[in-house]
C-alpha cells in the first residue's frame, strides 16, 4: 500500500443571481435573489517525492576549527549526493551559537544542514545509510511532486465546478426561476501534508557504518 495525501480543492465558493424573468437592466437589480452557493472536490493523491534533512552539529571551544569541520563535512556530503542520479540536494540553514552554563561562556554550538530530494525511495535511503556514517537525520517525510499537484488540481477544479453546476441548477429549480446568473467564484485547492519523521536519536551518529533507515510508504 503506498501513502497517500488527502487533496482538496478546497471549496468553490460562489455567488449566484438567481434571475426572475427581467426586462431591463434597471428591474433586474430589484428582482434577483442573491444565493451563496458552495461546491468541492476532493480525491487521494499517493505521494511521489521522499524528502530528507540531514545535519551536523558540532560542540567545542574552537569556533574555527568547528566551523571548518562542519564546512568540510558538509561539503564532502554536497559532493556524494551531486553524483548520485536522481538526487536533488540543497545546503539549509548555516548557524554558530554560544553555549553558556549559567553565565560563562563554555564553548560554541556550529550547525549546518542539508535537504534531499528524490522520487526514486529506494536510491534515497540508500544515500541517507552512506550518509549517517557523517550526520544525523533530523526528519524523512513524503510529498507530492510539483507535476502531479498540478495535474491532480486542474482535474479537481473541473470535478469541483461540475458539481458546482449541478447545485445551482437544483437550487434554480427548487426556487422556482428559470436561470441563474454567477457573480462571484473563487477556488481554492488544499492538501493535507504527510508530517515528517523525525529522528530520536543524538546529535551525532557512530562514525562507523550505519545502516539506512527503514521506510514503509503506507
Amino acid at each position: 500500500m503506498g501513502q497517500f495525501l488527502r487533496w482538496n480543492c478546497g471549496l468553490i465558493m460562489a455567488w449566484l443571481l438567481i434571475s426572475v424573468n427581467t426586462v431591463n437592466a434597471a428591474e433586474e437589480q430589484l428582482t434577483y435573489d442573491r444565493v451563496n452557493l458552495s461546491a468541492g472536490a476532493s480525491t487521494k493523491v499517493e505521494n511521489d517525492v521522499l524528502i530528507a534533512v540531514l545535519y551536523l552539529q558540532k560542540e567545542g571551544d574552537d569556533l574555527p576549527a568547528l566551523s571548518n569541520e562542519v564546512n568540510t563535512v558538509i561539503g564532502k556530503a554536497v559532493e556524494r549526493c551531486k553524483k548520485t542520479p536522481n538526487v536533488t540536494v540543497q545546503t539549509m540553514g548555516y548557524f554558530s551559537s554560544p553555549v553558556h552554563k549559567k553565565i560563562q561562556l563554555v564553548g560554541w554550538r556550529v550547525r549546518q544542514s542539508i535537504r534531499l530530494e528524490s522520487k526514486d525511495t529506494a536510491r534515497l535511503i540508500k544515500l541517507i545509510g552512506e550518509l549517517q556514517s557523517k550526520l544525523a537525520v533530523e526528519s524523512i517525510s513524503y510529498d507530492v511532486s510539483p507535476e502531479s499537484r498540478k495535474k491532480v488540481e486542474e482535474k479537481l477544479i473541473s470535478e469541483a465546478i461540475v458539481a458546482f453546476n449541478q447545485r445551482a441548477k437544483l437550487v434554480t429549480k427548487d426556487l422556482g426561476r428559470a436561470k441563474y446568473r454567477l457573480v462571484r467564484m473563487n477556488v481554492n485547492a488544499t492538501g493535507d501534508s504527510i508530517r515528517p519523521m523525525r529522528s530520536r536519536g543524538g546529535p551525532m551518529m557512530a562514525e562507523a557504518a550505519v545502516k539506512a533507515p527503514t521506510i514503509e510508504a503506507g
